[in-house]
């Protein structure tokens, strides 16, 4: 019975994407995180997010990518940096000129409480794995 409990305990606390290159999982295991909170869906990745951004269109996505910003501005014109878009049902209430200039494009605790419990709908994968 012990053996079980530990085993799996182990299973639960690995992640799905333990490398970068491992994010096209997100996507491949998708239904498990449909009409799910964004929380579990963040649960899921070790590497570190180093820059995000909300997009409040019709469709409203946060995109989540492993370079920070400064990378991401000495990138070449046409190249894509590699990371995912969760999509969410609710309107994401975002205001960028309100967010402290430090921590502008920082997934930060405070954005996981106030958004975590916004619902997946779909996920997106961005650039290309090498």
């Amino acid at each position: 019975m012990l053996l079980l409990l530990i085993l799996n305990t182990n299973c639960r606390t690995q992640r799905m994407v333990l490398t970068q290159n491992d994010v096209n999982k997100l996507r491949e295991n998708e239904e498990q995180f449909i009409n799910k909170p964004l929380k579990n869906l963040l649960k899921e990745i070790k590497p570190e997010i180093k820059l995000f951004r909300a997009e409040i269109d019709q469709y409203s996505y946060f995109s989540f990518y492993f370079i920070s910003n400064d990378e991401a501005l000495r990138l070449p014109i046409d190249s894509i940096a590699l990371g995912f878009y969760a999509y969410v049902k609710e309107p994401i209430e975002w205001d960028f000129d309100k967010r402290p200039k430090e921590t502008q494009y920082v997934w930060t605790k405070e954005d996981l409480e106030k958004y975590g419990t916004l619902t997946v709908t779909r996920i997106k994968i961005r650039g290309k794995v090498k």
